[in-house]
């Protein structure tokens, strides 16, 4: 699901996985704090949010975030602005969003577990990607894509997979779909 909020430009990707960010630092990581907002807080803080400024704000895993965080993420979807934990000043949120899950968040919301009205929010533009297992014709060019960028970023020659190999994995089921196959 995608929202967008025509952003500047789109440099800046700052990718948030909603699985392990605690919903006890979820408010500061994602809008940041202020000096003495808390203990432990010795300066000031900029967020995920400031960071993607003018980009995107990649919520990976959405269908597992909490219900405080749904309504945190709620609030900076309609209006546009978040205000740093112990500030008391709101700051603009200037960011396309971006989010992705393997769960049925219409579903989920219907059943109560996920928001309705951020599911209706977030599902402005969907995008169904179908599992790996389900798409066999793309995994040749994925595999030539994370073995290129692999080689690459250990400066080695690149590198091909023998046509036993891609056999072998096109008939694997991948239940990892394709993390497991980059891995």
């Amino acid at each position: 699901a995608i929202h967008a909020q025509s952003p500047r430009n789109s440099e800046a990707f700052v990718p948030v996985d909603c699985c392990t960010l605690q919903e006890a630092l979820f408010e500061s990581e994602l809008f940041g704090h202020e000096r003495g907002a808390f203990t432990g807080a010795d300066r000031r803080k900029p967020g995920l949010i400031e960071a993607a400024a003018h980009g995107t704000l990649f919520l990976d895993e959405m269908g597992e975030a909490g219900p405080a965080i749904q309504s945190k993420l709620l609030r900076v979807i309609e209006t546009g602005r978040f205000r740093r934990v112990g500030s008391s000043s709101d700051q603009r949120a200037d960011v396309r969003i971006v989010a992705a899950t393997n769960r049925d968040l219409l579903s989920r919301s219907i059943q109560g577990a996920f928001r309705q009205d951020l599911y209706y929010r977030l599902s402005t533009f969907v995008i169904d990607v179908p599992p790996l297992r389900n798409r066999t014709e793309d995994i040749p060019f994925l595999t030539a894509h994370f073995l290129t960028r692999r080689c690459q970023s250990q400066g080695t020659p690149i590198k091909r997979v023998s046509p036993e190999a891609l056999s072998r994995l096109c008939d694997y089921k991948w239940p990892g779909n394709v993390r497991e196959l980059r891995n």
